[in-house]
Order: structure tokens, then sequence, then C-alpha cells
């Protein structure tokens, strides 16, 4: 399956940052190493905001919530 290409510009510190890490064979390419680095950060923001979505929400309500679900349950 043909994957997409992307081209990005980092700065030249970055980029020796990166070169030392493919050199060192920590990753096989500088594509593996960005997409790694990319799919590491997309799952942290993902997970921050289930994070903030569930500190949102309220404790005893979500509970009633619950055991009126499992009372119901119950009576059938």
């Amino acid at each position: 399956m043909a994957r997409p290409k992307v081209a990005i510009t980092l700065d030249e510190s970055t980029l020796d940052r990166l070169d030392k890490l493919v050199r060192k064979r920590v990753f096989p390419n500088r594509s593996q190493a960005i997409e790694e680095a990319v799919v590491e950060k997309l799952t942290r923001i993902e997970k921050s905001r289930l994070a903030q979505e569930c500190a949102k929400l309220e404790l005893a309500f979500e509970k009633a919530l619950a055991e009126e679900g499992l009372f119901e349950e119950l009576k059938e």
C-alpha cells in the first residue's frame, strides 16, 4: 500500500539531533523517526483531551446514573 509523502521544515539544530539518532541506529531513517514522534504526540494529545473531558464529569451524577441503570436491570 502506498503511503502519502509530506514535506517538513526543521531548524538545523533539530535536524542535527534527529540525524544523530539515525546514526546511532535508534531509528532506521529520518522518516521513521518523524513518524514515531508524530504518532506519540498525537496519542498524548488524545489522552490529554480524554482526561480533560473526564475531569468535567460530576462523580455523584455519574454514580447515580450507573446505579439507576443497575436497578432497572435487576427489575427486569
